[in-house]
């Protein structure tokens, strides 16, 4: 697990880590290996913006992220290729699947509002491995949402930096991001590389001490 410094409660998987929306055994190594309940909330994903609250664990429903003040509910999304985020207050915290339709459309600005409507000011945020600039080739119909972030891909072709595009999003917060690419680096699972079914996830929490 990748743990970004100076954080409470977030670790960013890899492949090695397991898929551990569905292999408990491995969501109960990994639960071990940062001290938190082998039981997580997790949403079905749909690339929106909706936000859920997990006051228990189990699954949420229709959303792309997750909100808790409870202590000690793991939260968790899961990616290949996407963004994961996640925003941490003192007293609450928040983990984001963010696609490009996603991110176009404003989910981690909801996430951001759910937590300061619910009294839980943003302190930091960690921006996880996701596919980057260097390989993540679109159409015009994608860089007309990402004015300001258009790249180009290592092969010459347009294409879009999402990881930036959020950070900009997350400006007045400490920003900590992996900077990782998931479509080269082998240790991470990447649809665009493999058409891969696996996924790793991004887990946050609220310690209770």
């Amino acid at each position: 697990m990748i743990r970004p410094p100076g954080f409470a409660g977030a670790a960013f998987g890899t492949t090695a880590s397991g898929d551990s929306r569905s292999d408990a055994v491995r969501r109960a190594a990994i639960s071990d290996e940062l001290g938190i309940p082998a039981d997580w909330a997790f949403v079905h994903q749909v690339h929106g913006t909706r936000v859920l609250e997990a006051i228990v664990p189990g699954s949420l429903g229709d959303a792309d992220a997750i909100f808790t003040a409870a202590g000690n509910v793991p939260i968790a999304v899961a990616t290949a290729d996407c963004v994961p985020v996640i925003i941490e207050a003192s007293t609450a915290v928040s983990v984001i699947h963010a696609g490009w339709r996603g991110a176009a459309a404003g989910v981690v600005m909801a996430a951001l509002e759910y937590m300061i409507d619910r009294g839980h000011e943003p302190q930091r945020a960690a921006i996880g491995p996701a596919i980057g600039p260097c390989c993540y080739e679109v159409g015009p119909e994608v860089t007309a949402r990402f004015v300001g972030h258009v790249a180009q891909t290592t092969w010459g072709t347009a294409s879009i930096d999402i990881p930036g595009f959020i950070e900009q999003q997350l400006a007045g917060l400490e920003v900590w991001r992996s900077g990782e690419c998931t479509y080269t680096s082998e240790r991470l699972h990447s649809y665009r590389r493999d058409g891969t079914r696996q996924r790793q996830v991004a887990v946050a929490w609220l310690p209770t001490s």
